[in-house]
């Protein structure tokens, strides 16, 4: 486990608007207030990230994420299912989401880190941005030192807990269209599941 300072160091830094680094169960990720539009567009820009390109959230639980977005009965029994875990659903967006974090589309997508790290990060913290600290079109990074090193530059706060456990991106999945938009960890299950519940 990282230490709890270094936890609160981390969230204070995002609620100051800064970006910072950290762990998930999949690859390392660049976080920042995701409610605060320009904290999102800095992460962009450390990313060299086309902004047509939506980023996804991430939040300590599926109830901290129906605070911020407006999922229906079918995307909630969805989260219950697979988060926390390797998973993005894409719901609703609220009215505070900005819409840099979503291209200007009127939903985003949703992360509940299934990894101790994060989960306490997010429960200090605002819901962050969840896409990978690297810059566009590079490989993710699975330890700290396999950082970008403008990645790391752009970070006010590196949170290093070792090696992450996969090298995958998440499942991104809009249970609403019954369609997988990327196919990583627990594909086939979530398959099953929307085919059972269609």
């Amino acid at each position: 486990m990282v230490s709890a300072d270094a936890l609160d160091r981390a969230a204070e830094a995002a609620r100051a608007g800064e970006l910072v680094v950290y762990p998930t169960e999949t690859v390392y990720g660049l976080g920042a207030d995701a409610l605060d539009p320009d904290a999102v567009a800095r992460v962009f820009d450390a990313k060299r990230r086309d902004r047509s390109k939506p980023v996804s959230m991430a939040v300590d639980s599926v109830e901290a994420a129906a605070d911020v977005t407006r999922p229906t009965d079918r995307e909630r029994a969805f989260m219950r299912e697979f988060l926390p875990g390797p998973v993005t659903v894409v719901v609703e967006r609220g009215p505070e989401v900005p819409d840099v974090l979503t291209g200007g589309r009127d939903r985003v997508g949703v992360r509940v880190p299934d990894h101790d790290d994060a989960l306490a990060l997010l429960d200090r913290a605002p819901p962050l941005t969840a896409t990978s600290a690297n810059v566009a079109g590079r490989e993710s990074a699975r330890t700290v030192a396999a950082l970008d090193l403008e990645i790391r530059e752009a970070a006010a706060v590196v949170v290093d807990a070792g090696e992450t456990a996969g090298g995958r991106g998440s499942t991104v999945v809009d249970v609403a269209a019954r369609t997988i938009h990327r196919r990583g960890p627990l594909a086939d299950d979530i398959e099953a599941w929307l085919q059972e519940r269609a």
